[in-house]
C-alpha cells in the first residue's frame, strides 16, 4: 500500500517513516512532504491508498486539502498526525477521522493502519464533518463508518447506544440502528459536549431526553419507546437529579 506523509517537521517525517519501516512493513511511504502544496502535488503523481496529514501546517492548515483536491480524486483514506488539544480530539472521534497524538506511539500507528485495512473509506464526507465538527456555531454530528459508506447522526436523536466488547450499537428515536466498531468508553470519550448523554451502566449510554420514568425497585430507566435500560447503583445520583 502507497503511502504519503505531509509533515512541516522534518524530525516527525523521518520518524513516522520509521515507524511505519519498522511495525507497519505493508506501508511503502512514497514520499514525504513539508507543507499542502507539495503534498498535493504529491497526491496527484503518485496517487496513494493513505496519507498522513498533519493538520497544523505553514501557510495551509491540513483540513484545506479539500481546497486542492477534486472529489473523484479522493481515493485515498487520511490519519492525522496532530499535537491538537482535547477539544479537537473530540472533533476527530465524532467524525471518525484516525489521528495520532504527536510523538507518535507505535502501537497506537499499527492499530490505526490496521482499521484503515479492515475498513478503506474515501474521507471526503467525513473530512467535511470534521471540519463542522470543529466549529463551534455549526451542530455537529457522529460518523459512524462501516466498510460501505458512512452513517453520520444527530446526537440528540439517539435513543441509547449499548456496547457489548469491541463493539457498540446506536439505537435511535426513528427506529433505526448503527453499529461502530468501538467500544462503549470509546464512544463516552466522545461525547462530553451533549450532556444530555449519559453513561448509565457498564453496557449502556443513554439520552436523558428521552427517559419517562425510573424504577427505584429494580434500577431500570423506562424511554419513551417502552425499552427498559438498567441503572449501576453508582450512577443513579447522576442520572435522575442532574
Amino acid at each position: 500500500m502507497k503511502a504519503i506523509i505531509i509533515e512541516d517537521e522534518k524530525k516527525s517525517r523521518q520518524l513516522l517513516r520509521v515507524l511505519l519501516n519498522e511495525h507497519c512493513p505493508q506501508i511503502d511511504v512514497v514520499e514525504d512532504c513539508e507543507d499542502l502544496p507539495t503534498g498535493v502535488k504529491a497526491i496527484h503523481k503518485h496517487k496513494p491508498d493513505l496519507v498522513f496529514l498533519d493538520i497544523e501546517l505553514p501557510g495551509l492548515s491540513g483540513l484545506q486539502l479539500l481546497d486542492f483536491i477534486n472529489e473523484e480524486e479522493i481515493t485515498f483514506s487520511i490519519i492525522f498526525v496532530t499535537a491538537y488539544n482535547d477539544y479537537a480530539i473530540q472533533a476527530f472521534k465524532l467524525s471518525a477521522i484516525d489521528y495520532l497524538l504527536k510523538p507518535v506511539n507505535p502501537v497506537l500507528l499499527t492499530e490505526a493502519v490496521a482499521r484503515y485495512e479492515k475498513i478503506n473509506t474515501r474521507k471526503l464526507q467525513q473530512l467535511a464533518i470534521l471540519k463542522s465538527n470543529l466549529s463551534s456555531h455549526e451542530e455537529k454530528k457522529i460518523a459512524i463508518p462501516n466498510r460501505d459508506t458512512v452513517h453520520y447522526i444527530k446526537p440528540r436523536d439517539i435513543l441509547y447506544v449499548r456496547g457489548e466488547g469491541a463493539y457498540s450499537t446506536f439505537y435511535m428515536n426513528t427506529g433505526e440502528k448503527y453499529m461502530l466498531s468501538r467500544n462503549l468508553k470509546y464512544v463516552e470519550e466522545m461525547i462530553p459536549a451533549f450532556p444530555y448523554l449519559k453513561r448509565c451502566h457498564k453496557s449502556y449510554i443513554i439520552n436523558k431526553h428521552y427517559i419517562t420514568s425510573f424504577s427505584r425497585q429494580n434500577y431500570t430507566l423506562t424511554l419513551q419507546n417502552g425499552e427498559e435500560i438498567p441503572v449501576s447503583g453508582e450512577r443513579i445520583q447522576d442520572i435522575v437529579t442532574s
